[in-house]
This record gives structure tokens, C-alpha cells and sequence, in this order.
């Protein structure tokens, strides 16, 4: 299988875990990752700053119709959803908050499921809502591959446990084991 895209949620706890899953991919990771961390309004991209200094490959905040490229993570700007076009291009909307958030996760999960089918690999990890779990089954119903946090390694386990009950994942992983995988599964 050819996979195009890696799409990551979560929300409380996710810095330090996104930093984890991050840290361990290698500069020739061949696959954009697209990101929604659930963050203020507010925020100031400290969290683009800090993902950057642990991560080989390159973090940005994304850009509207920006097309995605291997070896980048694009995160959601504060307060936009963030879907893929039909294009493979990013896109920008504030739309009504999802799950009370905006940006999010079930909105990046199902658009991006909808463009690149079995060619996604979805991956939810802490977070204390059921945001991502109605994306997750999208993930799989359209043949893409579900990789979900451990709840028990979780900071918040809520976020995982809803995905666990809503789709038939792939992979319930310890944090230590997700970037792992994703290497394994491209053939890095």
C-alpha cells in the first residue's frame, strides 16, 4: 500500500505527546502529517516553536491552499478548522466549533478520509473529549489505517477511549511505540 498522509489529533496533554511522536520520525520521513491540537483561541505558536526544536522534520502552522509536501507537519491554526481540498491542499475555515472545538479533529479526520482513502494512516492520542472518534471511523471506513494512544499511557484517556469504541482500529500503542510504527508502516 501506498500511503499519502499521516493525520495526528489530540488535545489535553498533546504538546508533550505530539513532542514524543515527533522526535522519534527521521528527517526522511516520506509523508506530510497534518495536526490538530485542540489550543486557545490565544495562542502564539509556541507550540510550532517547540515541536520544531524536537522534531528532524520541519513544523509549521498551515497556510491556506498551502499544498502539503513529505516530511513537513502542518498544524491547525488556532481557532480554523483545518480540512484537505480535493487538491491535496490545505484549507482554512471557521466554521461552527465540531465537538466544541475548533479546530477540529472529526473535521481534518473526515475531509482528509474522504481525499486520500486507504492512502490515510489517522492517529489519535491524548485528549479529554470525543473529539476525533467520529474521524477515526471515517479513517477506516474508507480503507485507511488507525492508530490510537493507549488510554492507559494517556494523560487524558477519554479521547482515545472513544476512538477505541467507534472504530475497529489498527493499533492500541504505548506513546514510546507510535512513531515507531508510523516508520515501520511507510517502510522509513
Amino acid at each position: 500500500m501506498v500511503y499519502k498522509a499521516v493525520v495526528i489529533g489530540t488535545s489535553t496533554g498533546g504538546m508533550a505527546a505530539l513532542g514524543e511522536v515527533l522526535h522519534a520520525l527521521p528527517r526522511n520521513f516520506p509523508l506530510p502529517i497534518l495536526i490538530v491540537q485542540h489550543i486557545s483561541s490565544r495562542s502564539d505558536g509556541f507550540i510550532v516553536r517547540y515541536l520544531n526544536e524536537l522534531s528532524a522534520i520541519r513544523v509549521k502552522e498551515a497556510d491556506e491552499k498551502e499544498q502539503i509536501e513529505a516530511g513537513c507537519a502542518y498544524i491547525s491554526p488556532p481557532n480554523y478548522h483545518m480540512m484537505l481540498d480535493q487538491d491535496s491542499c490545505i484549507a482554512l475555515s471557521v466554521d461552527s466549533k465540531v465537538s466544541y472545538a475548533r479546530p477540529s479533529i472529526d473535521v481534518l479526520f473526515e475531509t482528509a478520509a474522504d481525499v486520500l482513502r486507504e492512502g490515510l494512516i489517522g492517529v489519535i492520542l491524548t485528549g479529554a473529549n470525543s473529539d476525533g472518534s467520529k474521524g477515526i471511523a471515517a479513517i477506516k471506513k474508507r480503507g485507511g489505517i488507525a492508530i490510537v494512544q493507549d488510554p492507559a499511557t494517556a494523560e487524558a484517556e477519554a479521547m482515545p477511549g472513544y476512538a477505541i469504541k467507534a472504530a475497529q482500529v489498527d493499533y492500541v500503542l504505548s506513546l514510546k511505540n507510535i512513531g515507531a510504527k508510523l516508520i515501520e508502516i511507510v517502510g522509513v
